[in-house]
């Protein structure tokens, strides 16, 4: 994720031992008993990754405990994120004072099935991608720029965004995507300058899509 974000930003990726690592009391408080393997090995790698991210800024290693909607709670400093798919796990994290929101998803390139694209993609999208360049699922760089932009919006409006709330341009020649919020979610945030806007990168690499985004001061 590191190609993706701006300097300000400090990336941390999990290693193999980073998915059984100890978890601090807070953070275990979040897991339930019945939370099934891989549920608590991709927390766990995700915890890690979020300390160590927040030790390259200088900051301690603070817990990150889970909201009731599973979003990670950050230190009142820092801004972040976190991302899973099988086998990889990363967080990013900023001081507060020199971003507003981070944002960032990782997802393995695949084909999307019929039913789940109408549930991703608002028709105009689908007509956008159909004329891009073949041989990269686009759908699923769709839906993990839509994944980071929600991870973006989230933390700063505080109020759910669909998937077809936010309508994604992508350019495959600059590997960037921008994202407009549907003027009733910005229209109805109870926060000062909602973002009706937010751009991002992406990259296809292997079996992975990458995709991450940053929401910068007013």
């Amino acid at each position: 994720m590191r190609d993706l974000l701006p300097p300000q930003v400090a990336v941390a990726v999990a290693e193999p031992p980073d998915f059984t690592a100890p978890l601090f009391p807070a953070e275990q408080a979040a897991l339930t008993e019945s939370a099934v393997t891989s549920r608590r090995h991709d927390f766990t790698a995700g915890r890690v990754c979020a300390r160590r991210a927040m030790t390259t800024l200088g900051l301690p290693p603070t817990p990150v405990p889970s909201a009731p909607d599973r979003s990670p709670v950050w230190p009142t400093e820092v801004v972040g994120a976190i991302t899973h798919t099988r086998g990889y796990c990363a967080a990013a994290a900023a001081r507060a004072t020199d971003l507003r929101s981070v944002g960032m998803d990782a997802e393995h390139h695949r084909t999307l099935e019929a039913g789940v694209r109408r549930l991703i993609c608002l028709p105009e999208e689908e007509d956008r991608m159909s004329r891009l360049p073949t041989g990269v699922s686009w759908p699923v760089v769709l839906f993990s720029a839509k994944e980071t932009v929600y991870k973006v919006w989230h933390p700063v409006v505080r109020q759910w965004l669909d998937f077809h709330d936010a309508l994604v341009d992508l350019d495959p020649d600059s590997g960037t995507f921008t994202a407009r919020i549907a003027p009733a979610r910005v229209d109805a945030a109870e926060v000062p300058a909602p973002p009706t806007t937010i751009s991002g990168r992406f990259v296809v690499e292997g079996d992975l899509v990458r995709t991450a985004a940053v929401l910068h001061l007013p």
